[in-house]
Parts: C-alpha cells; structure tokens; sequence
C-alpha cells in the first residue's frame, strides 16, 4: 500500500463529513439567513431618513429608534383599525345571516317550486357530518395555530433587532468590513452599498407615494358608494396593492368588493370595474412616472425577478426581488462598454420603405428585358477603365 494512501482516505472522509456538517448547518440555519436578508434590505431602506436626521446633529441608534417607532405606531394604528372593521362587519354578517338564509330560501322556493324553510335548513346543517368535522379539526388546530403565532412574532422580532443594528451602526459595518480589503476592492464595496441604499430606498419611498395616491383613489369611490370604514380600506388597498407583487392588487380589492357586497351586490361590481381601471392606469401611467429614477428596470425583467424570487425565497424573495436586480443592475451598469447606435430605421422598428416582397416582385415584373451585346450603364457595376483592358 503506498504511504499517501491511508492519509488521502483520511483527508476524503474528513471532507465528506465537513460538507454533509456544513450542509446540515445551512438547512437548520436558513430561517435565521432569511431573516437576516430582510433585515439588511430593511436597514438600506431606512438608511436615507436615518442618514438625513443623523446629519442633523441626531445620533444614529436615536434617529433608528425613532424611525422605528414611527413605523411601529402607523402599523400598530393600521392593525387596530382593520380588524375593528373586521370584527365589526363579522357580528353584522352574523347578526343579519337569518335574514339572507331567508332571502335565498324565498328565491329558491319561488324558481324552483319547493317548499323549503330555514328550521329544516339550520337543523340540517347543524347535524351534519362536515359539521362536527370541522370543529374537530379547529379544536385540535387551535394549538398549531398558536404555535405558528408565537412563531411569527419571534420571528418580527429578530427581524427588527438585526434591522435596527444595521442601520444604527451602518458606518462600523462598513468601516470592518471594509478593513479586511485592499483599497480598490474597498471603492466598489462602499459604491455597490450605496447603490443598494439609493435603489431599496427609491423603491420603498416611490411604493409608499403610489399606496397613497392608490388609498385616496379608491377612498373617493368608497366614500361615493357609501361604503361603511372606506378610510381603512383604502389603506388597506393601497398598501397591499403596493408592497404584494403580482397578486397584491387582486387581494387588496377582495375585501372592498366584500364590504361592498353588503351594502349592494351592485356596489361590489362598481369596486371591481374600479380596480380593474385604476390598476391599467397606474401600470402605463403612473409608475412609469415615479419608478423612472428610483427602480429604472423593464417591466419583463420586474415580473421574471419576482418569479425567480418568489421561487428562491417565497413571499421574502418575492418581496426584496425587485430592489436587488435593480442594484445589481445599476452596479454591473458601469462594467458595461456601450457604443453609439447608428442611425438605421431598423432599429427603431422600421422596415425600408418600398423593399418588401411586394415591390420586389413589381420591380421584376417592369424591368424591361436586356438586348443582347448591349453595355450596361456607367456605375452599375460594369468593369471600369484600369480593369476593362483589353484581352
């Protein structure tokens, strides 16, 4: 047996146990990495007002508490407010539950001649198998759902901690990180973080300006209708129309059309056709507008990077998506060489006139046909003086 045999084996396995310890190390610490991802993606998006309220004389940990705050009290209030609103319409679909179950057995009786009536119906429903099998299963439930509750708020609360050291002591993080790099790596880390910065920043400041002109739209329809707590569902839809990729705008005019279809069924389509409206409005208006400076990338490359996120990370990748393609894309902007396009009707999408199939078969069809020994004219390609010699 050579003698580097035995300690390759041993270097080998010592390798394999290394990787399948370390593989298992990621999986049991992925949820911690992720809510360090968002965390960091939080800091940069709060790093501007930070920055601007630090320049001012403020301390930072002191300017990160009060932005904090800020944010916890408008959730705080947005939380309270939609599920009084909630409870609310709950008890009052609960309380008039009597009088639509009679409605709908009158409608019924009447089209199709039968002879229902709401004991039959209620008893029948309350000695039902499925029944008795729901509430079996929520009885049993209740402790899952407690777990996952207790889960969450563990879960914002390590979010927030990492968030407020990020953007508290942004400057020592960059300053040590930065210390373990030469000069020139140095530069591109402190440009790429300012790209970051201004990009998450743009991105969640440009969302808010859009969620706020999206709640007063649709508060203005609400108020019309006559829809009950129209202040608190235009929040509602301007914020998750806003901060939800790609479905956000169809679960946020749920719940209107919802409350809307108590007070009229007609109402919940008014709300729809509203919805519908506005969303084309501000996808080929209004975004443009707002997102040209902030978050400047193609609509297609948006919409694949929120698939791609939402496949990598679920609703977390879904969510920081859109602001890390578009820094990647800013900081890989300056590596790109460009050159000046010329000046070519294809390229802005046109043909040249009078060249298609058409008009070269109608050049063909006119072209008067050449006598034979007959010279072509000067400057169509015949063979010219210093080459037309003699043979």
């Amino acid at each position: 047996m050579p003698r580097w045999l035995p300690r390759a084996l041993v270097l080998a396995l010592a390798l394999v146990g290394v990787f399948q310890l370390g593989s298992w190390a990621f999986h049991q610490l992925t949820g911690l990495l992720v809510n360090i991802l968002i965390a960091f993606f939080l800091a940069l998006a709060i790093e501007p007002a930070v920055s601007w309220m630090a320049s001012r004389g403020l301390r930072r940990g002191l300017a990160t508490a009060l932005v904090f705050f800020a944010v916890i009290i408008v959730s705080a209030g947005f939380v309270t407010l939609l599920g009084s609103m909630l409870a609310g319409q709950i008890i009052k679909i609960v309380e008039d539950f009597p009088n639509y179950l009679d409605s709908v057995i009158n409608w019924i009786n009447a089209h199709f001649h039968t002879e229902l009536r709401r004991v039959d119906v209620q008893e029948g429903l309350l000695k039902s198998d499925w029944l008795r099998n729901y509430v079996q299963n929520s009885a049993t439930g209740v402790l899952d759902v407690s777990a996952q509750v207790l889960g969450g708020l563990f879960q914002l609360l390590t979010i927030t901690l990492f968030s407020f050291y990020f953007a508290a002591d942004g400057p020592r993080l960059r300053r040590a990180l930065c210390s373990v790099l030469p000069p020139a790596k140095q530069a591109e880390v402190l440009r790429a973080w300012e790209i970051a910065v201004i990009k998450t920043g743009g991105y969640l400041y440009s969302r808010g300006l859009m969620a706020l002109i999206s709640g007063i739209a649709h508060y203005i329809l609400l108020e019309i209708l006559d829809v009950p707590y129209a202040p608190v569902l235009a929040v509602w839809v301007g914020l998750v129309s806003q901060f939800i990729p790609t479905i956000g705008t169809y679960l946020a005019g749920a719940l209107p059309m919802l409350i809307a279809f108590t007070v009229d069924p007609w109402y919940a389509l008014w709300v729809l056709i509203f919805v519908v409206v506005y969303q084309q409005f501000e996808n080929y208006v209004l975004q443009p507008k707002l997102t040209a400076k902030t978050v400047d990338i193609h609509p297609a490359v948006a919409f694949g990077s929120v698939i791609a996120g939402t496949a990598l990370l679920g609703a977390v990748g879904a969510l920081i998506a859109i602001p890390a393609v578009a820094t990647l894309q800013a900081f890989l902007g300056a590596y790109v060489k460009r050159y000046d396009v010329t000046d070519d009707p294809r390229v802005h999408g046109h043909r040249e006139r009078g060249r298609g199939m058409f008009a070269r078969a109608r050049e063909l069809w006119i072209r008067p046909p050449e006598e034979p020994g007959r010279k072509p004219p000067e400057g169509t390609g015949g063979s010219g003086g210093s080459g037309g010699g003699a043979e």
